[in-house]
């Protein structure tokens, strides 16, 4: 029986340890909050940081690489979503920069906000 303990406190470690490399580059965003919710599921996700860094899912780039990466990535199906997750600090100039790529490419936009408390 004391075997089987440690068996299992050293599953629990494993998986404590683990768990955390996950998503070992994730982004910390504070996002706005709302209480409206979207079906449609996005292709790729474009995030702004308070430090106006955009990142292209988790790879960063420079704005002016935005577009060209977008393009590289998803091509010109009209029917795409992609999903813009802002820090709520950025400024709305910000994103409709973001937003005008996205027009100008026939992409589809989701605004990422998070529950409203």
């Amino acid at each position: 029986m004391s075997s089987m303990t440690d068996i299992v406190f050293l599953l629990l470690i494993f998986f404590m340890i683990t768990s955390t490399l996950v998503n070992p580059n994730a982004i910390k965003l504070l996002l706005p909050q709302s209480t409206n919710r979207t079906e449609a599921k996005p292709l790729t996700t474009v995030s702004i940081n308070r430090n106006l860094q955009y990142f292209v899912e988790s790879q960063r780039v420079s704005y002016n690489q935005l577009e060209a990466t977008l393009q590289k990535k998803l091509g010109r199906n009209p029917d795409i979503y992609i999903s813009i997750h802002a820090d709520q600090s950025v400024p709305v100039s910000e994103l409709v920069k973001v937003m005008n790529i996205a027009k100008r490419n026939q992409y589809k936009v989701i605004l990422a906000t998070s529950p409203e408390k």
